[in-house]
């Protein structure tokens, strides 16, 4: 599978709430992680960094798919974070690529899609610190 149809199959558990910056670059991760090799892949390739596991080309994704109508960036007042969501046209696209996939994995990315999004920053950040120790090692996150 490609980067644009992970992005859009992962996003669409979200029934087009929006994620920030870091419930964003944790949810692929995780789906990456737990499920990737089971839908053909991801496409991306995350490293650990200040905050966890990262990959540039998630926003570049995301970009592309904003381009495409499938995505919205929302770019609020200044100090404030980015927010990532699907267009209608990007939920319709995600849920069609779900038939793709067996039922349970569907369920999954529900499920993730709702932990990451119910996390604080530090919550979040702090779980994915202890189920993969491996992407702490360039930390700045205090815990």
């Amino acid at each position: 599978m490609n980067r644009r149809d992970f992005a859009l199959m992962a996003l669409a558990g979200a029934k087009r709430q929006p994620f920030s910056p870091v419930q964003l670059q944790k949810l692929l991760f995780l789906l990456d992680r737990n499920i990737g090799a089971r839908v053909g892949g991801s496409g991306f390739n995350f490293q650990p960094y200040h905050y966890g596991p990262f990959d540039q080309s998630v926003y570049t994704t995301l970009g592309q798919l904003e381009h495409q109508g499938l995505a919205e960036i929302q770019n609020p007042e200044e100090g404030a974070w980015r927010r990532y969501r699907l267009t209608e046209a990007g939920q319709s696209e995600g849920e069609r690529l779900w038939q793709a996939i067996d039922g349970r994995l569907v369920e999954y990315i529900d499920s993730i899609c709702h932990f990451v999004r119910s996390q604080s920053f530090a919550g979040l950040v702090s779980s994915i610190y202890r189920a993969y120790p491996d992407m702490k090692v360039n930390s700045v996150f205090q815990e």
